[in-house]
């Protein structure tokens, strides 16, 4: 293992401070790294392996696309492209979707949609973004631009302007933002790197009914805590408050990079037009393969239905966990994407470090926060263990 983990520090650019453990395979919820120790996965992949490792029928589906063809650009039609937007759409209720490489690469478009729709109606320039404090939108100039924590972005700017923040769950701070030059106002249904906090339904109303007054558009982050993790198939439906434009990616492929942001009616019919926005790779054969196979194990499979069904014995066990353990302050979440405070002492880093020598994979989100984000296919048994493992990591 050592081998392999120098091998990558040589050659591979140090922008992780990665774990020492090197990951060989991987079966249903669990992982095994390279000296055969078995991990229970409570991390899959920073919320990505919605299906867990090789879900039966999966594998098959990206094999058989291998075998007919992986890429042909943009420029021409392919089978699976059609197929994985006819289910998106369905599933999403929404009416167009574009697909990307990843997340990051989601909210770029969106955000270039978004300015698009406002340039046409008001045929100039200059249009801004209302985004929250405390967000995370990934890693780009203009997702950093857009993400409200100042420790990711003082290195790289100046960022995209344009941009004004306000704060998650209040209203009236956003209320403040607005101007004659915003064109939308962009939120996490549930922010996961800012500390695991699902929106209040109060708060989503009233940035939809702003967004109706004004006229601008109301774009929804749903990359981590969107595709089933939540309890519905995008986290917004539990609420009943519809966006404008929403971004996916992560358990949307598996495992297989692809993203996507969709737009509603409305911003379909009045924003990105051709040559407005392109991608080489993204809505390959091989990628919307990926996505059309996984939506439709969703669907065959009722995936949102066990979340459902389980999720609220993950609580259970986890406000148990907090009640026993003075370090655990509290607990919060949605679904299978929940939030353990760490504090009275410990590190969530340390608990981390502990949780992976007894054999669980959790991760951190923020500075205080244990993220657990399992693969949506866990049953009560894997929660138990999970209990298990956390309680002699904390011991």
């Amino acid at each position: 293992m050592n081998s392999y983990m120098e091998q990558t520090e040589n050659f591979v650019l140090h922008t992780y401070n990665r774990f020492p453990v090197v990951f060989e395979s991987g079966q249903g919820v669990y992982l095994k790294d390279t000296d055969g120790k078995e991990y229970l996965d409570f991390a899959a992949g920073i919320a990505v392996m919605g299906l867990g490792y090789h879900y039966p029928g999966f594998d098959e589906a990206l094999k058989g696309q291998i075998n007919k063809l992986i890429h042909t650009s943009n420029l021409f039609y392919n089978v699976p492209l059609g197929d994985a937007a006819e289910k998106l759409i369905r599933v999403s209720g929404m009416s167009k979707v574009f697909f990307t490489n990843s997340g990051t690469e989601a909210i770029e478009g969106a955000i270039k949609a978004a300015r698009k729709y406002a340039f046409l109606k008001g045929g100039k320039p200059g249009y801004e973004i209302i985004a929250m404090n405390h967000s995370f939108h990934g890693r780009s100039v203009g997702a950093l631009s857009v993400t409200g924590n100042p420790h990711y972005q003082e290195a790289f700017k100046p960022l995209m302007d344009g941009v004004r923040f306000a704060d998650f769950n209040d209203l009236e701070s956003v209320k403040a933002q607005i101007n004659e030059k915003t064109c939308a106002i962009l939120l996490e249904t549930v922010q996961g790197e800012g500390g695991i906090y699902p929106v209040k339904k109060e708060f989503l109303e009233g940035v939809r009914a702003l967004c109706d007054e004004h006229d601008l558009l109301m774009i929804l982050d749903e990359i981590q805590c969107g595709m089933g993790r939540c309890g519905e198939m995008f986290a917004w439906q539990a609420y009943g408050v519809k966006p404008d434009i929403m971004t996916s990616a992560k358990a949307l492929g598996c495992g297989v990079p692809v993203g996507a942001f969709l737009l509603g009616e409305k911003a379909a019919a009045n924003s990105l037009v051709p040559g407005d926005h392109g991608t080489t790779y993204g809505g390959n054969p091989f990628a919307c393969a990926a996505a059309a196979k996984v939506l439709e194990i969703f669907e065959e499979q009722d995936i949102v239905g066990h979340v459902r069904e389980v999720a609220p014995y993950l609580e259970q066990k986890l406000d148990e966990l907090v009640e026993k353990y003075d370090c655990l302050l509290a607990r919060r979440g949605m679904g299978l994407m929940q939030g353990v405070v760490i504090g009275n002492g410990k590190k969530v880093g340390e608990v981390v470090n502990a949780a992976l020598a007894q054999g669980l994979i959790v991760i951190s989100a923020g500075s205080d926060v244990l993220r657990l984000v399992p693969p949506l296919i866990i049953e009560k048994k894997h929660v138990d263990e999970m209990a298990e493992k956390l309680a002699a990591a904390l011991n």
